[in-house]
């Protein structure tokens, strides 16, 4: 065994000088490629890592060092392909790393060595080791004097289970709130909230953070949830919470928000004198007046700013239509069906060609008059969903071989 140490200093460049640069007869170069100039703190910095071989590679290990400087995933499956450079077919190595500084400032990123088995033409296996030249990143400081967050995309759900200023005596409140950003890590999402008040009751659920990796970037959900009921029923307010975020596309701080929300029990002015519950139920009243105004106010002031569910966070969140579905298909009632199927069908993309044929069925069940009188709404609902979960599958697998491809 043979073992041959090739340290080749590589400038760092763009994509297209490393397809047409010439590369000698049985060399081997290995790069650090990154896409932002100035990043922020925590900004995702997407590196490729390419390596151009004129070798028969038979095994391989790569190993991305850590450091102090920066947080870091593996966001891709490794890409091997042949590419022509220099009139010669050479073998090709990209794997993607999304890189998340933690502080302002210049480091370097690297040097990034790739250790290869290269089988030459006489059969014997020699060991090889490719280095890059190292990276460096020029961090500017966050923008902002809150806790830094950046995304390309971010997505606050606030869930109530019930009417929170019109509770049954013995209702309890389930509060969920999920946040959801593409190109973040989920510890750099928001702390959870402290939701206490003097005259609340609450209940706090364990935390879930997770980071899932997608060849856009990380997708990263944090979903806090609380049981809440008021301890005598007497209105209160829960007040709410903003939390800043920079757009790495629009190179803007945004904010998602929790409102603030009213909370207590329905009738409990009816407790006190007629007077006195004349003068809540005037006060709630203009209350509510008030909130609607400032909600429509709001609505129109931020219509069309408000961020859609990108594509890569949409195929990992649970189709919020599947509860309408089921319950329109047990009650048996067939109009609520074919709607809720329909936006079912929509969640993730267009209706093919079998789930337009289903809905199809069901519309004749509905409303042709001679249609057979035997349609099981459990039947038609489980082929609906047998459907729905062949499609995604395939669109994952399809998905997957094209990124290691």
């Amino acid at each position: 065994m043979v073992r041959l140490l090739v340290l080749l200093v590589v400038l760092l460049a763009g994509p297209s000088w490393a397809q047409t640069a010439p590369l000698e007869p049985g060399g081997a170069r290995l790069m650090i490629l990154h896409d932002r100039s100035r990043p922020v703190v925590t900004e995702m910095v997407k590196l490729t890592l390419r390596g151009e071989y004129d070798l028969t590679v038979a095994l391989e290990n790569l190993r991305f060092p850590d450091s102090e400087h920066y947080d870091w995933m593996q966001i891709a499956q490794d890409r091997w392909f042949r590419e022509r450079i220099g009139g010669r077919m050479i073998q090709i190595f990209e794997r993607d790393i999304a890189l998340f500084p933690r502080h302002a400032g210049e480091f370097e990123v690297g040097p990034v060595v790739h250790e290869l088995t290269h089988v030459p033409r006489s059969g014997n296996r020699v060991a090889v080791q490719v280095a890059s030249a190292p990276a460096h990143l020029n961090v500017a400081p966050f923008p902002h004097g809150s806790q830094p967050l950046t995304a390309k995309a971010l997505v606050l759900t606030d869930e109530l289970s019930a009417q929170p200023g019109q509770l049954g005596a013995d209702e309890v409140l389930t509060r969920r709130v999920t946040i959801e950003a593409l190109g973040t890590l989920a510890h750099h999402l928001p702390e959870r909230p402290d939701l206490q008040q003097p005259w609340l009751i609450s209940f706090t659920q364990p935390e879930l953070r997770e980071t899932t990796p997608t060849p856009e970037g990380p997708v990263s959900r944090v979903v806090w949830e609380w049981q809440l009921r008021p301890r005598t029923g007497e209105p209160g307010v829960l007040p709410g919470f903003a939390f800043p975020w920079f757009d790495t596309d629009t190179r803007q701080i945004e904010t998602a928000s929790m409102q603030p929300l009213p909370f207590g029990l329905a009738g409990f002015g009816s407790n006190v004198s007629s007077g006195a519950a004349d003068t809540v139920r005037q006060f709630g009243l203009a209350a509510l007046i008030a909130a609607a105004g400032f909600a429509v106010t709001l609505s129109i002031l931020l219509w069309g700013r408000l961020p859609a569910v990108p594509p890569a966070i949409r195929r990992l969140r649970p189709n919020p239509h599947t509860a309408a579905l089921k319950r329109a298909a047990a009650q048996g009632d067939l109009l609520a069906l074919r709607s809720a199927a329909e936006r079912h069908a929509m969640w993730r993309g267009r209706i093919d060609a079998e789930q337009d044929r289903l809905l199809s069925l069901l519309d004749h069940a509905i409303f042709d008059a001679k249609a057979d009188q035997h349609f099981h709404p459990d039947d038609w609902l489980a082929e609906f969903l047998r459907r729905r979960r062949r499609r995604e599958r395939g669109t994952g697998a399809a998905a997957s071989s094209e990124t290691s491809g």
